[in-house]
């Protein structure tokens, strides 16, 4: 890392911050257009697909594989899409060898719970019809993605479906009651989210549902039977308490989970690989530690 790499990116985040409280279909438009602009390597191919009766984005490995990366994507349960996240996936993807494909499950306020959940879980389950053994499956996500593959766990062990090879939650959000210290004692450095952003992304999916329901906040989950899972989270963000605590619950429960902080990131550092060095090298750290697992 430089210095001036993460002031440069301290100062986009700063200049162009995106405001959950906002009306969605505003703040989708904005955070959407931005993402959209975002470099992506030319030798990557996606292609438009359907699993599970969800659509999403296909990206064929370099080389053939009989393995998967199944990715969720990011944004507060009411923005992100596949387009603008293509990069972050293919790079994964790309840096572990493997096939990708990523899904554009239901947003709110226009879909609320359980959509969001059932269209992973359905994803899910279609990867394995379409042949892939649930061992060569990588369940990966970012943020409010990463909270939802990690609920993802949870229905396949309520469904009696065989788990993945292994799951990556990136920053993941997965306390949807925000009771995490973090939230007050990384306020002012994490200049990417908010505590009120997250209220509000969390209100408009839940409509009144329990927001320490397991299934939306699986911090609170029974993670006994987990397959081997990495945290990536940066020490300079108000989620960082869910990763570590995440952690510690994936451990307590005998998971093979490795926890890595990086310090001075802030949230979805690797979203911004482009122009900053430590995104790309957690991606490698990814794409190692996938082949690590699931070879």
């Amino acid at each position: 890392m430089t210095s001036d790499e993460l002031a440069a990116l301290r100062g986009m985040l700063a200049a162009a911050p995106f405001d959950f409280t906002t009306p969605a279909a505003e703040v989708r438009a904005a955070f959407n257009g931005a993402t959209a602009t975002f470099p992506v390597d030319e030798s990557y191919s996606f292609d438009a697909k359907s699993i599970g009766g969800v659509s999403g984005l296909w990206m064929e490995a370099s080389k053939k594989s009989d393995k998967v990366l199944f990715y969720v994507h990011g944004g507060a349960l009411l923005v992100g899409d596949t387009f603008g996240y293509r990069g972050l996936s293919g790079n994964l993807a790309h840096a572990a060898g493997i096939n990708m494909f990523s899904i554009d499950y239901r947003l709110a306020p226009e879909s609320t719970f359980p959509a969001a959940h059932d269209d992973v879980l359905a994803a899910y389950k279609g990867l394995i019809n379409e042949g892939f053994a649930a061992e060569n499956i990588v369940v990966a996500g970012d943020s409010a993605g990463g909270g939802l593959a990690l609920s993802l766990l949870l229905d396949i062990k309520e469904n009696g479906l065989s788990q993945p090879g292994a799951a990556v939650v990136l920053s993941p959000w997965a306390d949807l009651t925000h009771s995490g210290e973090t939230m007050i004692t990384k306020k002012e450095i994490d200049n990417s989210l908010t505590q009120e952003g997250l209220q509000s992304g969390a209100d408009q999916y839940l409509n009144g549902h329990s927001a320490s329901d397991p299934r939306v906040s699986p911090l609170f989950g029974d993670f006994s039977g987990f397959p081997p899972l990495l945290i990536e989270v940066g020490a300079d963000e108000i989620l960082l308490d869910d990763s570590v605590r995440v952690a510690e619950k994936a451990s307590a429960a005998d998971v093979d989970v490795t926890l890595h902080v990086w310090p001075d990131m802030p949230h979805d550092w690797s979203l911004f690989a482009f122009m900053l060095s430590e995104g790309r090298d957690m991606i490698e750290e990814v794409g190692s530690w996938i082949n690590s697992k699931l070879s």
